[in-house]
């Protein structure tokens, strides 16, 4: 169970990051796709960011997936410069890919048949 602090700090990334990579995403797929940031998680001494995203647009999501971990320093630098006065210290950042909603698609396709 996450304290309250963790929370906070999780939704505040979430946000923060979400605005982030929609400004400067582009910069960091190279190619047209949309990304969202679906969920965060944080360690209980706030040192490491779990962030799972919902990729869209393009076929190998594991690439864009690899990307963003390659870009990682550049992200959480710009994060940084969002959240400078919220945080002491930046999380470093981990990033997954959420595959839910393909879950989600994936059953209603077996219900309707």
């Amino acid at each position: 169970m996450d304290s309250v602090r963790q929370q906070k700090v999780a939704r505040q990334i979430h946000k923060e990051l979400g605005d982030l990579l929609q400004r400067e995403g582009k910069g960091y797929w190279g190619q047209k796709v949309l990304v969202t940031v679906t969920r965060v998680n944080i360690t209980p001494d706030l040192q490491i960011a779990r962030v799972y995203l919902s990729i869209f647009g393009v076929t190998d999501k594991k690439e864009i997936v690899a990307r963003a971990k390659e870009h990682g320093h550049d992200i959480r630098f710009q994060l940084g410069k969002a959240m400078r006065h919220q945080l002491r210290v930046i999380p470093q950042l981990e990033f997954f890919e959420d595959d839910s909603l393909d879950y989600i698609d994936h059953i209603d396709t077996l219900l309707n048949h």
